[in-house]
């Protein structure tokens, strides 16, 4: 039996009660990476959003048809169509080829994504731009001939003014929308048109271009979504996701041009949009400004991969959250006692016939609501024991996937990252500075130089023997 499910539409601003095209069955299709870097924690909280979303309909009792792209190619280092392809600026900073870029930041996204318990789509469910350029050209074709592209030196253009609801996801107010305060206008004749092809420049040779009916050149960066939801779903399907980032530009364009191509109304039944994670001043990661960070940095500084799950969690996907290196240890010291508490537990008693918690799973079919599903597990925790216990928890990581179920085998990996290890002197020299700005009673400095050794990755442990330093 299928239990309802509330979805926040973006494309109508609220909550609605889901309902699929087909009965039973859902079609998923999350915007993937784009490999010419290591993903940061922010672009990991989308994965993670559909990873949840994907679950949470499992739990109701869908089966659910779920697709991530892998971005390879068309992606340019501006939105607005401006600046360089981003694997060709990868390539300069690796000296590889852009097949190599591919490959390796492809590796370390599925790494990344396992460690984290996101359950990736496998093979022709994970497409790479690059396997369907023939679709791509397909599509610019059929918006050729409907008479929505123009063409200009340098690409070929999609025509935004032809379109009445241009702009309908994002709501832009179209009519009040200054040319140069979004782009540098150039040849296009409005300023949200974009690129459907973008044409090599005539003196140089890329590492990635096509032949296409318009000259040799490569995919704008949109059009590669649209052209594979279609290969693989068809005209229509049920849910997209993916950041905020994505609703004024690239969301936006996709819906304009896979609308023109069908000829439908509505490519995509319901929008799901994850918000921000911001660092400490309020800064949102950015790998084109280097302000980011990885999951492997994270375990580098002794933080369990799952640590950040928790951290998602517990805060509803809709909403930014904050990371520092403060939040990171108190969302692992809880998930420690959640590990904890489920380490004694027998879960060959569990009943495997039993429905999940309500409260819990109401929760997460209240628009995904995984910070109130956890507060409801911590209550069970507190209140069951036995088998009911047993079988709150192994339901419950199901959809959570904290690692519940072998909670022992985290404890131990978790003792591992954390062990003590040798400290260098610069650490030693903070610590010992620290210690002398106490015995001077001078706490603001103090506080700055612990502030320093947590950036770092330990923590300032007072003792009756003194002061030590432990990985966080």
């Amino acid at each position: 039996m299928v239990t309802h499910v509330k979805l926040y539409n973006t494309l109508h601003r609220e909550k609605e009660i889901f309902t699929p095209r087909t009965d039973g069955e859902v079609q998923v299709y999350t915007c993937g990476p784009t490999v010419y870097h290591d993903a940061h924690i922010g672009n990991m909280r989308a994965f993670m959003t559909a990873d949840i979303l994907k679950k949470t309909l499992k739990l109701a009792g869908y089966t659910v048809h779920h697709v991530m792209n892998i971005t390879d190619v068309g992606h340019l280092t501006d939105d607005g169509d401006a600046g360089e392809d981003k694997m060709l600026v990868a390539m300069r900073r690796e000296g590889k080829t852009a097949a190599e870029i591919a490959e390796f930041y492809t590796e370390r996204f599925v790494t990344d994504a396992e460690v984290l318990n996101i359950d990736l789509p496998q093979g022709k469910d994970m497409p790479r731009a690059t396997a369907y350029i023939p679709q791509q050209i397909e599509m610019v074709q059929q918006l050729e001939a409907k008479g929505y592209t123009y063409q200009t030196s340098d690409g070929v253009y999609f025509d935004t003014s032809k379109l009445k609801d241009y702009g309908k996801l994002a709501k832009l107010d179209l009519e009040n929308l200054n040319a140069g305060e979004r782009v540098s206008i150039g040849e296009k004749r409005n300023p949200t048109d974009f690129a459907l092809w973008k044409l090599s420049p005539t003196n140089a040779k890329r590492d990635m271009e096509w032949d296409s009916p318009w000259g040799k050149g490569f995919p704008g960066w949109h059009i590669e979504c649209s052209a594979m939801s279609r290969a693989i779903f068809g005209d229509v399907f049920d849910i997209h996701t993916g950041g905020i980032d994505h609703i004024p530009v690239h969301h936006t364009n996709e819906i304009a041009q896979s609308e023109v191509a069908c000829g439908c109304e509505k490519h995509v039944n319901y929008w799901l949009h994850n918000e921000f994670v911001v660092l400490g001043q309020g800064a949102k990661m950015s790998k084109s400004s280097g302000n980011f960070l990885t999951v492997a940095g994270l375990q580098e500084k002794g933080f369990h991969p799952l640590a950040l799950r928790y951290l998602y969690l517990q805060t509803h996907y809709r909403k930014s959250v904050k990371f520092d290196w403060d939040i990171l240890a108190d969302a692992q010291t809880a998930l420690k006692r959640l590990w904890q508490r489920s380490a004694g537990v027998d879960f060959n008693t569990r009943n495997q016939t039993a429905q999940l918690s309500e409260v819990i799973q109401i929760a997460l079919c209240d628009d995904l609501n995984t910070a109130e599903a956890l507060a409801k597990l911590w209550d069970g925790l507190k209140q069951l024991e036995g088998a009911e216990l047993a079988t709150m928890l192994w339901q419950a990581e199901e959809v959570l996937s904290l690692g519940l179920a072998n909670a022992q085998q985290m404890l131990d990996e978790l003792a591992k990252l954390t062990a003590v290890d040798d400290v260098s002197a610069e650490l030693q020299e903070l610590l010992a500075q620290r210690q002398q700005a106490r015995a001077a009673k001078d706490f603001a400095q103090a506080d700055a130089l612990r502030d320093k050794i947590l950036a770092a990755g330990y923590k300032v442990v007072d003792t009756a023997d003194g002061a030590k330093l432990e990985r966080i």
